[in-house]
């Protein structure tokens, strides 16, 4: 039984969601917004200390002058720039605990781990709201005077900013940095490659944030994606501006923002998700013109995907 299209279609298929027609000039302003700022990074030691690797708090303030929070550790007494790898989380969480965190450090990587602004960790949304909005961050800013206020606009420019900022640390290779995330974070790998494009390799995993009028279309705007559907029953209930809505979240739509990926990408999907719907996933990979492969998991949905952690640091670890 399929949820979705076989894969034979879904390596043809391209996506529904529409792409502004000032896509490219909107993010190349919102990247000169960013590097225009000063990022007032502050890294100190954290209380939690591992063997042979050293932990800090790292925060730096993004775009609206969020203070941005990222866990960083590197392996002690490195005599070398070393490859690095970023992480992002899932929607409204927040980055793992220091002890579950360490492995790739103690296997020599510079790693940092990064809070989404305003989700469940210690970043903060100054959209009027300084500590946690939770759900609702795709439809935030979308009834605003632009689109430069979307919330999820912001999130993707912190992920940039944060590869950009590890990128310069003399600690770390930045021809070797790579970056990994599960559903939200799968979708923020993909834009903060996008937006990044020295990335050297990527691990998305079932990506969220892809093709929402094809979720919609579907009828899966639940779970992530309900609040699609909150959004049109109180505030557009006759979809008289449906058409206007997909244009503006096509700012902040993966699939849109792909074709500029040159890292090396390997994607995995469970054949089963009706929360990111394979199709959603599939829009953004074939737009990727990079080197790139797929993993499948047929009987599997939006869930732990057997030996993926495995497989993602054999990926990441070519770069050792």
């Amino acid at each position: 039984m399929l949820v979705d299209k076989p894969i034979q279609e879904l390596l043809r298929y391209t996506g529904r969601n529409p792409r502004p027609a000032d896509f490219d000039a909107y993010w190349e302003r919102a990247v000169s917004e960013m590097k225009s700022l000063d990022p007032q990074i502050k890294m100190t030691p954290s209380e939690f200390q591992f063997p042979n690797v050293e932990c800090f708090d790292l925060y730096f303030t993004g775009v609206r002058n969020a203070r941005i929070y990222a866990k960083l550790m590197k392996p002690a007494a490195l005599t070398a720039p070393a490859p690095a790898v970023i992480f992002f989380h899932g929607y409204t969480g927040n980055n793992h605990d220091w002890m579950t965190s360490v492995a790739y450090a103690a296997a020599g990587f510079v790693t940092v781990y990064m809070d989404c602004r305003g989700q469940g960790g210690k970043s903060e949304d100054t959209g009027g709201h300084k500590i946690n909005t939770f759900h609702g961050q795709i439809i935030r800013g979308l009834d605003n005077d632009t689109p430069d206020d979307l919330l999820f606009r912001h999130i993707m420019l912190d992920a940039a900013q944060l590869a950009n900022i590890v990128m310069d640390m003399p600690e770390v290779d930045r021809t070797r940095v790579g970056v990994h995330g599960i559903s939200q974070g799968g979708g923020l790998t993909l834009a903060c490659a996008s937006l990044v494009p020295e990335i050297n390799r990527i691990a998305p995993v079932y990506p969220f944030l892809t093709d929402y009028q094809r979720v919609w279309e579907m009828d899966l705007a639940q779970g992530a994606y309900a609040e699609l559907k909150d959004y049109f029953r109180r505030f557009d209930p006759r979809h008289e501006r449906q058409e206007e809505i997909f244009n503006r979240l096509g700012y902040i739509d993966i699939h849109n923002l792909a074709p500029r990926i040159k890292a090396k990408t390997l994607l995995f999907t469970g054949m089963m998700d009706t929360t990111c719907p394979p199709s959603t996933q599939f829009a953004a990979f074939n737009a990727i013109t990079a080197e790139k492969d797929y993993i499948l998991y047929p009987d599997f949905a939006h869930e732990t995907l057997p030996d993926m952690a495995d497989i993602v640091f054999k990926f990441m670890a070519e770069m050792l």
